[in-house]
């Protein structure tokens, strides 16, 4: 009898947890469901135009980066005298920061 009892429960526990399986996916579609039904086109819009926004903010930072960092190879390929002449026809700024990149990157002062 109890052979038969250990057995029964065995099989019940394997049911339950096929319904608890089948169950499961039942609330996450469910879920899924609920989800999609909460987003509404101003969500969706709002979601696009904050990708775009980000993707242009990224590509002109990357612009940027690019930029100055040709300007700092050509520089570096430079004779010292015509280093010199294109840094001081450059805004102040501009030529403190190209000097910085040279020292740090290629040590030349």
């Amino acid at each position: 009898m109890q052979a038969w009892h250990r057995a029964s429960q065995s099989e019940a526990s394997t049911a339950m947890y096929a319904s608890h399986v089948i169950c499961g996916r039942w609330v996450v579609a469910n879920a899924f469901c609920f989800f999609i039904l909460l987003v509404t086109s101003t969500d969706i819009t709002v979601w696009i135009i904050s990708a775009l926004l980000a993707i242009g903010i990224g590509s002109s930072k990357y612009a940027k980066w690019r930029t100055r960092n040709k300007l700092v190879r050509d520089l570096a390929a430079m004779d010292p005298e015509r280093r010199e002449k294109v840094l001081s026809r450059m805004s102040p700024e501009l030529a403190m920061e190209a000097r910085q990149e040279l020292m740090r990157r290629f040590h030349i002062s």
